[in-house]
């Protein structure tokens, strides 16, 4: 988060912070901990809260509380910013990075957990100045802490507005003043500011999307998001998952795929019962489509050429009843390492890792019989799960991903046997990562032909995302 161009408003500075080190003793510390560290450091919250909670003995109301307090600091920064700043009456850029982390966390409680009593909001806050060794600070944060309280209104609307802060499911909170663009004349930037998207990204939505399907993505993005989990069918049915997630108390129904299960909510992997045994893994259910798509038969030969953190590669030697043979090729060590661990958990034996090398030349002589190219690109798809993501991309990014996406597809289609196919996989919603890309492998290769195309919408009914199903002539 380091990235100023989308991590801050315009009028933020990367200014001093606080350089002292403190251990969290509850929620709101655990919050403002990771949220510090992921600032100082990758931007990466995701895998920083999950190993802030396993190393913390927190308890379930309280673990939940710090994940709602980070990703909604994350997810709301800007709608967050736009608030603080008609209660801020000095130059943004004159408040420490801490301090501003710590006001964003008092006012996310403010808009947006209405179950805390402002006041215990505000005082649990404050106290964040005090634990961070910065009693200095908790007077100026009380005061402006107050203010956003007495900016807000108790009312709601289903109408966009220069007052309104979405909600959820369409519902706004009314301030008490505008704090947003008029959206009537400037709706790209009131999108921004009130969703809490980069400007760039919302003219860019603006000019692709109508606005009930931009409100949509917006509503979507911000609530959390629906989990779902794939059942080994090698293991054990749906059914017998379904009975036994049931009879722990975890709410949880069939998804539309034979192995999909959607969950009512969040649970903690160590809590689900028959994950380490091997019979869950947890994976999107638009993430399942890409190894259904490919289809891959007991006994065939395939190449899953971005294969970490290991979803796909285990989905498909699922659905080829572990018989075959399954080349799990990455770039980095560490995230091959994971693929193997996943696999070892599902008893799973037809995996073979590869690490590539950057020329991805060490790919073996003998050609396979289907291929998945999973490729790194944008996430715009997946931003409910990777909250930061709409903080670290930027406009250049959809110039240079897909010239890495093309390599990587034309590498993969040279590596199938005549009549071979190859599914292209992204989490990204934006053309010039999708179709595009489709289009001009297919326009250069006239061996290829297009068999499916599928977009993944996001929130209808999970993860938005592209999938390509290509072959080979014979």
């Amino acid at each position: 988060m380091k990235d100023r161009r989308n991590r801050r408003p315009p009028d933020r500075s990367q200014d001093a912070r606080s350089e002292r080190s403190f251990r969290p003793r509850n929620a709101r510390e655990l919050a403002l901990a990771v949220l510090r560290e992921a600032e100082a450091e990758d931007g990466f919250v995701v895998r920083r809260l999950e190993a802030a909670l396993a190393a913390s003995d927190l308890s379930p109301p309280d673990r939940r509380l710090t994940t709602e307090l980070v990703f909604g600091v994350v997810r709301r920064a800007a709608t967050l910013d736009a608030l603080l700043r008609q209660c801020v009456k000095r130059p943004a850029s004159q408040v420490e990075e801490d301090l501003w982390t710590i006001l964003r966390l008092g006012a996310y409680q403010l808009v947006f957990l209405t179950s805390i009593p402002p006041h215990a909001a505000v005082h649990a806050t404050v106290e964040l100045a005090q634990a961070l060794g910065e009693p200095r600070w908790k007077g100026f944060a009380n005061g402006v802490l107050r203010g956003v309280g007495r900016l807000l209104s108790d009312e709601q609307t289903e109408e966009p507005g220069p007052r309104a802060i979405p909600l959820q499911e369409g519902k706004y909170r009314l301030a008490k003043e505008p704090i947003f663009a008029d959206p009537a004349s400037q709706f790209a930037e009131w999108f921004a500011q009130a969703f809490s998207f980069p400007g760039w990204l919302s003219e860019r939505w603006q000019a692709r999307f109508d606005r009930e399907e931009l409100l949509h993505l917006g509503f979507w993005y911000n609530t959390p998001p629906r989990f779902f989990l794939r059942v080994n069918l090698l293991q054990g049915s749906r059914e017998e998952s379904l009975a036994e997630l049931r009879s722990a108390g975890i709410e949880a129904e069939p998804g539309a795929l034979p192995e999909s299960i959607c969950l009512a909510g969040p649970v903690r992997v160590d809590d689900l019962p028959g994950f380490a045994e091997g019979r869950l893994t947890i994976q999107d259910e638009s993430a399942m489509h890409a190894a259904r798509l490919l289809a891959p038969q007991p006994g065939e030969r395939v190449l899953d050429l971005c294969s970490a953190p290991g979803g796909k590669t285990t989905h498909l030697a699922e659905l080829m009843q572990n018989t075959g043979y399954i080349l799990a090729a990455d770039i980095r060590a560490d995230r091959l390492k994971r693929v193997t661990d996943v696999a070892s958990r599902l008893g799973i034996g037809i995996i073979e890792p590869l690490l590539l090398d950057a020329e991805l030349s060490n790919l073996p002589a003998e050609p396979f019989d289907a291929a998945l190219v999973d490729v790194p690109c944008s996430n715009t798809g997946v931003l409910a799960k990777r909250p930061e993501a709409r903080w670290r991309i930027a406009p250049s990014d959809l110039r240079e991903l897909p010239a890495l996406q093309k390599r990587l597809l034309r590498r993969a289609v040279e590596m199938l046997r005549p009549g071979g196919r190859v599914v292209y996989s992204t989490c990204s919603i934006e053309p010039e990562e999708n179709e595009q890309v489709v289009a001009e492998i297919l326009a250069a290769d006239p061996s290829l032909q297009l068999v499916e195309e599928r977009h993944h919408l996001p929130g209808r009914p999970a993860d938005g995302g592209y999938q390509a199903l290509l072959r080979k002539s014979e």
